[in-house]
């Protein structure tokens, strides 16, 4: 017999472990299921690290959710005792009048400027003289370069906040399933099939938050949508580590060049660690979760230090500390998906981050629970739906559900 559930939610990363946190605190009889046991390093949310900016270049539809979600972690630590977010700023750095495109958005800077404006996020826009003078770790800019500072933006501790979901989803009542891989998933009538290396589970819902499983596990349209890219984090050893403390550091993303790859991000060193981390994102090469090149090497974080940091941030060494690879899981315009399934009416998809999902976990996990519960959600989703990719799939034509 199948074990029976309200809710399934499949994949506990960021946003799986939010979600499955919101439906349990909503009293709904939630079963959270991972391959593996989250927190861990085989996806797209480990690292130390993750930048939170509350004005997001990558459109004003993201503001709302990295607003709330910034309110949900400040829960979260009231409630845990845990610490999840540090605001010690953030700063990006660019032309504000020539080309600097991040995430696929040609105008990233100034769109960031008008995002605080439209919704009174604090913020100040920094000359090249005035960010020489307050963050001399950012050496060799151009004449041309501004810096939009954000007292509010910071970073969050990924690993934290998914064992903070985890752990209160289940004070709540929730029940995980880890260690066990969902094979396939499908819907008849009012109830959703999920076959689990542990035995079948039916719900009357279903959330899917698998990241870079998604495609292989629903198949069409997802299988041609989605596209999984390796990236590597560096850590390299400062001259001086304190320079590098929240205290004198933010949050830093700096554009050098006209493309998606030229330009670094970087944190200050957070407490307890010893190395700045520093990446920069590469689209061109495609790999998927069972063929990925896992380990890292030296010459990788020589090239790092060598394209993008030597010259532009100050006191930081070539010498490597450690470097980890992880997953993005792209659309093509680098947006969210987050949609009911065009055939299983009863499935929430949401994946599709795009590097950089995880500061609006916390917020998307509430906005599935709501849609999952009641219908809809409070906020506005509709800047996510998959049909701005593709027109909805005839039943007869689709698959329902793919065996791995």
């Amino acid at each position: 017999m199948a074990a029976t559930t309200d809710i399934a939610v499949i994949g506990l990363g960021a946003m799986g472990a939010a979600a499955l946190y919101q439906l349990a605190r909503r009293g709904a009889r939630a079963t959270g299921i991972d391959r593996f046991a989250p927190p861990h390093s085989l996806g797209s949310s480990h690292g130390e690290t993750r930048i939170t900016r509350q004005a997001v270049g990558e459109g004003a539809a993201y503001a709302p959710l990295v607003l709330r979600s910034h309110e949900i972690w400040r829960e979260l630590e009231a409630a845990t005792g845990a610490s999840l977010l540090v605001a010690c700023g953030g700063v990006t750095i660019g032309p504000m009048h020539r080309a600097s495109s991040h995430h696929g958005k040609p105008d990233f800077l100034r769109t960031t400027t008008a995002v605080a404006h439209q919704f009174a996020i604090p913020h100040e826009v920094l000359t090249r003289d005035d960010l020489t003078s307050r963050f001399p770790q950012f050496t060799n800019l151009a004449p041309d370069d501004v810096g939009y500072y954000e007292p509010g933006a910071g970073f969050l501790h990924p690993e934290a906040c998914i064992a903070a979901h985890l752990a209160e989803a289940r004070r709540y009542g929730s029940r995980t399933l880890l260690d066990t891989r969902v094979t396939a998933i499908s819907q008849r009538n009012d109830t959703v099939r999920i076959e689990t290396t542990a035995g079948p589970v039916e719900a009357a819902g279903a959330i899917v938050t698998a990241g870079p499983w998604t495609a292989p596990l629903l198949g069409p349209p997802f299988d041609s949508l989605l596209r999984v890219t390796r990236q590597v984090l560096h850590w390299f050893a400062p001259d001086d580590l304190e320079a590098f403390r929240p205290a004198r550091c933010p949050i830093f993303i700096r554009m050098h060049g006209p493309g998606d790859s030229d330009y670094f991000y970087g944190f200050p060193i957070p407490e307890g660690g010893a190395g700045v981390k520093v990446a920069t994102e590469q689209y061109d090469a495609a790999t998927d979760t069972e063929t990925v090149d896992r380990s890292t090497r030296g010459e990788e974080a020589a090239g790092m230090h060598a394209v993008h940091i030597a010259g532009r941030l100050a006191g930081v060494t070539p010498r490597a500390l450690r470097s980890e690879a992880c997953l993005y899981t792209n659309t093509p315009d680098s947006g969210f998906v987050i949609d009911t399934h065009p055939v299983m009416s009863r499935v929430l998809v949401v994946s599709a981050c795009s590097g950089h999902g995880f500061k609006h976990s916390a917020a998307i996990g509430e906005a599935a629970a709501e849609h999952a519960t009641t219908g809809r959600a409070k906020l506005d989703l509709a800047g996510f739906r998959l049909d701005r990719f593709v027109t909805p799939m005839p039943i007869v034509n689709a698959l329902q559900g793919r065996a791995r």
